[in-house]
């Protein structure tokens, strides 16, 4: 049964499946926009890195859909980095979905390329999303690549965090919440964060404070 799994076509079908589900859910919850003043001028056009804590992955398509109706927005697509491996793959099959472009590359395999990647996309006037504690952990500790990116491009971090009030909360690493439909959800964006060039490094924990106040707030104004 886990050599069927793997291949290819149950690959493909499983994300379907999960997509499918995904896009029910998100489309059936009620969302607010917690920072839409934040989110404004990326919105408008302004590339932007968009770093979440890996528990909230499920939920940030819910962006892409909540941005599509603002009247203001006039960005293109958003691109975010997933791991090489067999189960980054997946999750590129799923957010491709959701209109959401995925760059394969991780700190350990095919970094380099996907840095690369990453800053083409930024100069063209995109938008990147990136979970700086993924894939593996440790749980919410921002790892350095999201301010090398930020650094690198001159572009900033917008941190984000979402919850709904209908969830399963599972006992992965992350403690990932698996969204139920027909509930309420909030998206927060919190304030940029420019990152100096030569001072990335001194960035890392202000991105990892400006992510925990995002959770923290969206857990806040979303209770289950």
């Amino acid at each position: 049964m886990k050599s069927l799994l793997r291949t290819r076509q149950a690959q493909a079908l499983l994300a379907a499946l999960l997509g499918g589900y995904l896009r029910f859910v998100l489309h059936t919850t009620r969302w607010t926009l917690d920072g839409q003043e934040h989110f404004r001028p990326f919105g408008a056009g302004t590339p932007a890195v968009v770093a979440f804590w890996h528990e909230f992955l499920p939920l940030m398509p819910a962006l892409s859909l909540i941005a599509n109706r603002l009247p203001f927005y006039r960005q293109g697509p958003i691109h975010t980095l997933v791991s090489q491996h067999r189960d980054g793959q997946f999750i590129g099959a799923v957010i491709q979905q959701f209109g959401i472009l995925p760059i394969l590359g991780s700190s350990t395999r095919g970094g380099a390329a996907g840095l690369r990647n990453l800053l083409a996309v930024l100069k063209q006037g995109d938008m990147v999303s990136i979970a700086p504690d993924g894939p593996r952990g440790p749980r919410r500790q921002a790892a350095a690549g999201v301010a090398q990116v930020a650094a690198l491009s001159g572009v900033p971090v917008l941190p984000c965090a979402a919850r709904t009030t209908k969830r399963i909360q599972l006992k992965t690493w992350d403690r990932m919440s698996v969204p139920l439909p027909f509930g309420r959800g909030v998206m927060v964006c919190g304030p940029a964060i420019t990152v100096p060039r030569d001072g990335w490094k001194d960035a890392v924990p202000a991105i990892t404070e400006a992510l925990n106040q995002a959770a923290a707030r969206a857990e806040h104004l979303c209770p289950a």
